[in-house]
């Protein structure tokens, strides 16, 4: 490949490249982890919509209530791949739980909901480029996006190649507990991608938004952009200054000490979650 002067910061089990900031146990727990017959399970590629369609099963179970607080998503909506089986024990139920794995290392069962996002290639890319350059547990700052192309069309970046972990997703698509969209489906009609998930979810769900109008507004307006960045952005700040003790999973913890030890230069751009 020409022109690489260095690599992200991965590590690798079972054939998967993964951040090495995460904890190599909390990341063994999540692939050997067996799926409960009420779990919800996220699985996309990372910058493909995650997030966004993290926060719409997570107002759908709310039936469009509203966060107490920001640092109540990531405990209500737990990155299993991060935080391993002490993030799905303390989950509230219902929850999500978030994972880039590819199909074919799955926690999987036939009893629980898959949830599966794809989005144009080209856009990600950038979007994942931003992301692993403003966050300094990949060890990546200041490098070109020539350089992470070349990363990514090798599929040396993260978990996989996308376009063998898409290969990997598409043929279960129609699965009965799959759920399949993209960003861009998303993009163009949200409330009808809001209405399918409730449906999927459970009647239950999508009789609350038919019954009130307002449960359907609401969950509109708390997965809207601003509404997002705005949330991520405290997320952030408030974790700068110290995890809240529910939230004090030794997974996270892992991540925030790797960081530290990488002595990233102090010039490195704000992490920025939600870019646009």
């Amino acid at each position: 490949m020409k022109n690489i002067t260095r690599r992200l910061r991965l590590s690798i089990m079972n054939g998967i490249l993964y951040p090495e900031m995460l904890s190599p146990k909390c990341f063994k727990e999540a692939l050997e982890y067996k799926p409960k017959p009420e779990d919800v399970i996220i699985s996309t590629y990372l910058k493909c919509g995650t997030t966004w369609i993290q926060n719409v099963v997570l107002y759908i179970f709310r039936k469009g209530k509203e966060l107490e607080h920001p640092t109540d998503f990531r405990y209500m909506s737990p990155f299993i791949d991060m935080v391993g089986l002490e993030g799905i024990e303390k989950m509230p139920r219902p929850g999500t739980i978030k994972t880039h794995l590819p199909y074919s290392h799955m926690p999987y069962s036939p009893e629980a909901k898959y949830i599966f996002v794809t989005r144009n290639p080209k856009d990600f890319c950038v979007y994942l480029y931003y992301h692993v350059g403003n966050d300094n547990g990949y060890g990546f700052w200041g490098s070109e996006f020539s350089e992470f192309f070349e990363l990514f069309m090798a599929g040396e970046v993260l978990y996989t190649d996308y376009f063998d972990q898409l290969l990997d997703w598409y043929p279960h698509r129609n699965n009965t507990n799959v759920f399949y969209t993209t960003y861009e489906e998303m993009k163009m009609d949200i409330k009808r991608v809001i209405l399918k998930v409730s449906k999927f979810l459970g009647p239950q769900y999508i009789d609350a938004i038919e019954k009130d109008n307002a449960i359907l507004n609401n969950i509109v307006l708390y997965t809207g952009f601003d509404y997002m960045k705005n949330l991520f952005d405290k997320l952030y700040e408030s974790e700068r200054k110290g995890i809240p003790d529910r939230q004090m999973q030794a997974g996270l913890q892992y991540m925030y000490n790797f960081k530290k030890s990488l002595n990233p230069p102090d010039n490195i751009p704000e992490q920025i979650f939600i870019r646009k």
